[in-house]
C-alpha cells in the first residue's frame, strides 16, 4: 500500500510556520532571477546543497533577509515597476485568481491585498530535510520525489486496514512538530496515490479502494506524465477521460515502452517500487534580464553562470560531457548551441569551450535577455571512457579546478574568478 504526501502550498507554509501573522492571509511567495551573481563586488554568494537530489536545483542566496521594495521594485526611469513572478499562492490567494507564475503586478491588481514575501529557499530546503527525516522514521520505504512530495511504501509495515487511521496520525504529527499542512493520497499502486492526492487536498487524507472507479472520469491532463503535448496525441485518438485508456490497452501497447508504461501506471497495474534515491541527470542555472547588446558584458554572465555550475558539479562529483548553452533575445528569437565532450571536466574544459559556443550564437544585433547553460551525460572518470589524447593535461586541470573548489567552499564562490567574468 503507498501513501503519496504532498506539503499543501509549500513555500507558503514554510514562510506561515515561522511568521504565524501570514497565516489566514491573501499571500504569495515570489521570486525573480537571482542577478547578484552579475556583481563585479564581492558579495559572498554560497551553495545551498544540504538537501541535493534530482529535484533540487542549486540555489545561490545571499545572508541578507530582503523587502518586497528592495526585490521586486525597480525604478524605470521616473517611474516604479514591479518585477518578478508568483512562486506558490495561499489558497486564499488563489481563490481570488492568483495562479503560479503570474507575474506579481497582475496579481496586485487582481488582488489587491496580497501580501507578497520574497524566496527563502534556505528555510524550504531545511524544511524538506527535516520533514524528509521524520518521515524515514514512521515508513522506513520512503522515496522523495521533489522538495514537498514524498512516496511511501508501508506493505508489511502497518495492516492495510490500519492504512488510514495511520495517514491521519501521520498528517497531524507532522502538523504539530513543523507546523506544516500536508496531504496524503492511499492507494495500491504508486501513482494511483500522487493522483489521490489531488482529491485529499487541501490538508485531507483520501484513500483509492476500486481503481478501475476512481479513474473511470478523470480528465487525462490531471494524471502526472501527461503533458500537454502527449494530451494532444490521446485527444486525437478521443481518448479523455483516464477511463479511455483503460480500454485502449491495444493502442497503448503499440506505442512500445512509453504507452505500456502510461497504460500501467493509469491501470495501476505497473507494480512500480520504491526508488530509495533519485539521482540528478543533469545541472543548470538560467537568468533573465533586461536587454543586453554588450556582446563583453553578456559573455562576462555566462562565465559567472559557468563558474556557479563549476562548483555544483564538482560539489556532488560527477564528470558530465555533454554542454548546453541558450541565448533567448528580445521578440522570440531564441539560439542555442549543444556539444558533447568525452573528457574529463574541469572549470578551464567548460569555460573554453563555452566561449566557442557563445561565440556561435550571439547576435551583437539584438538585445539578449536570458541565458541558460546546463551539463548533463555524466559518467566516472575511468580514463577508458574518456580521450586519452588530452588525458594528462585534462587531469592537471581537474587537480586545479579541485582546489579552486576547496577554496570556494571554504570562502564563498566569489573569493576566486577568471578573467572572463571581470
Amino acid at each position: 500500500m503507498f501513501l503519496h504526501i504532498d506539503i499543501d502550498s509549500f513555500f507558503v507554509s514554510a514562510e506561515r510556520s515561522v511568521d504565524p501573522g501570514l497565516k489566514n492571509i491573501h499571500m504569495a511567495v515570489g521570486g525573480r532571477s537571482n542577478l547578484e551573481i552579475f556583481n563585479k563586488k564581492r558579495i559572498h554568494i554560497k551553495l545551498m546543497n544540504d538537501n541535493s537530489g534530482a529535484f533540487v536545483a542549486p540555489v545561490f542566496y545571499s545572508d541578507r533577509q530582503k523587502s518586497f521594495r528592495s526585490v521586486f521594485v525597480e525604478k524605470v526611469g521616473d517611474r516604479e515597476k514591479i518585477r518578478g513572478i508568483v512562486t506558490t499562492s495561499s489558497y486564499e490567494a488563489r481563490a481570488c485568481g492568483v495562479k503560479t507564475a503570474m507575474p506579481i503586478a497582475q496579481a496586485l491588481q487582481i488582488c489587491p491585498k496580497l501580501v507578497v514575501v520574497a524566496s527563502n529557499y534556505p528555510l524550504y530546503h531545511r524544511l524538506s530535510h527535516q520533514i524528509h527525516q521524520f518521515i524515514q522514521m514512521r515508513i522506513p520505504s520512503l522515496e522523495q520525489y521533489s522538495i514537498d512530495e514524498f512516496f511511501g511504501d508501508v506493505s508489511g509495515w502497518i495492516a492495510e486496514e490500519d492504512v488510514y487511521v495511520f495517514a491521519l496520525q501521520l498528517q497531524q504529527e507532522i502538523l504539530e512538530r513543523f507546523d506544516i499542512p500536508v496531504s496524503i493520497g492511499i492507494s495500491k499502486a504508486k501513482w494511483i496515490a500522487k493522483l489521490a492526492t489531488e482529491f485529499a487536498k487541501p490538508f485531507g487524507v483520501y484513500r483509492v479502494k476500486d481503481i478501475d472507479a476512481f479513474i473511470e472520469d478523470i480528465p487525462i491532463e490531471k494524471f502526472p506524465g501527461i503533458g500537454r503535448g502527449f494530451q494532444k496525441r490521446l485527444e486525437s485518438y478521443s481518448i479523455h477521460k483516464l477511463g479511455d485508456i483503460k480500454r485502449r490497452k491495444t493502442l497503448f501497447y503499440s506505442w512500445k515502452k512509453p504507452g505500456i508504461e502510461l497504460y500501467h501506471r493509469v491501470t495501476g497495474s505497473d507494480n512500480e517500487a520504491i526508488s530509495r534515491r533519485s539521482e540528478r541527470k543533469s545541472i543548470g542555472i538560467s537568468r533573465t534580464f533586461d536587454p543586453i547588446t554588450d556582446a563583453d558584458e553578456v559573455k562576462r554572465r555566462v562565465m559567472i553562470m559557468a563558474r556557479h555550475i563549476v562548483y555544483m558539479v564538482m560539489a556532488i562529483e560527477v564528470n558530465p560531457t555533454r554542454y548546453y548553452l541558450k541565448i533567448n533575445y528580445e521578440y522570440g528569437l531564441r539560439e542555442k548551441q549543444t556539444r558533447t565532450i568525452d573528457r574529463i571536466f574541469s572549470e578551464a574544459l567548460f569555460k573554453s569551450e563555452l566561449s566557442e559556443m557563445y561565440n556561435a550564437v550571439f547576435h551583437p544585433d539584438r538585445g539578449a535577455v536570458k541565458l541558460s547553460l546546463n551539463v548533463s551525460n555524466f559518467t566516472s572518470n575511468h580514463p577508458k571512457t574518456l580521450s586519452f589524447l588530452e588525458l594528462d593535461s585534462d587531469m592537471k586541470q581537474e587537480r586545479l579546478t579541485k582546489h579552486l573548489q576547496d577554496l570556494r567552499g571554504r570562502f564563498g564562490l566569489d573569493i576566486i574568478k577568471t578573467g572572463s567574468e571581470l
